[in-house]
């Protein structure tokens, strides 16, 4: 009953954020991409700075309703002296990661990973640890049009290098003109979105 519940909460979810998403004027089942909505970049290139807001902050209330975990991985390219010790200290990360949670892991009856084949290195390193590490898992290609949660996990990155950059230094033009300043996107959108982290 409680999985019922639950999956019935996750549709009204999806069908609200649909619903301000059309009342904004988009189709049904527009793709919120965080950053170039952020530097006003393709079908946001004449959008308004508050229209911009609406739009990230209906798929930012989204994510905080959502009964999700996440856990973020931060990796400086300029502090590895080539791609392949970048590669192998992204795939130790994230095996030592899966065993260190291997009784969560176990819980699921299969591990799945969606995935758009953005980043061939990422794809081969996802891949290759999480069949070495997890005795069920399966592998799906997928469009972040199809999966209202693979646009949750671009809106979380994107929350956490804004974090990252707020430590190291100012916001953007554009990013002021949704945020306004590092106080309000810290108090209204990254401390919210901590409580989600994979604990």
């Amino acid at each position: 009953m409680l999985i019922h519940d639950q999956a019935k909460d996750i549709l009204g979810h999806v069908q609200s954020l649909d619903n301000k998403i059309q009342s904004l004027g988009y189709e049904k089942g527009f793709v919120i991409h965080t950053a170039p909505l952020i530097r006003r970049e393709d079908v946001f290139a004449n959008e308004s700075p508050n229209k911009r807001r609406s739009l990230f902050a209906s798929l930012f209330f989204f994510t905080i309703k959502s009964p999700i975990q996440y856990k973020t991985f931060i990796f400086e390219k300029k502090l590895f002296p080539d791609a392949f010790s970048l590669e192998g200290r992204m795939a130790k990360e994230l095996s030592l990661f899966i065993r260190n949670n291997i009784i969560f892991f176990q819980k699921f009856d299969n591990v799945v990973l969606y995935y758009d084949n953005g980043q061939t290195e990422l794809n081969r390193i996802l891949n290759l640890v999480l069949s070495t590490e997890l005795s069920t898992y399966s592998y799906k290609k997928v469009s972040p049009k199809d999966y209202k949660l693979f646009q949750v996990a671009d809106l979380i990155c994107t929350l956490k290098l804004l974090d990252l950059k707020c430590e190291h230094g100012e916001l953007s033009k554009s990013e002021q003109l949704i945020f306004h300043s590092k106080r309000e996107l810290r108090k209204q959108f990254i401390k919210p979105i901590l409580k989600k982290r994979f604990n």
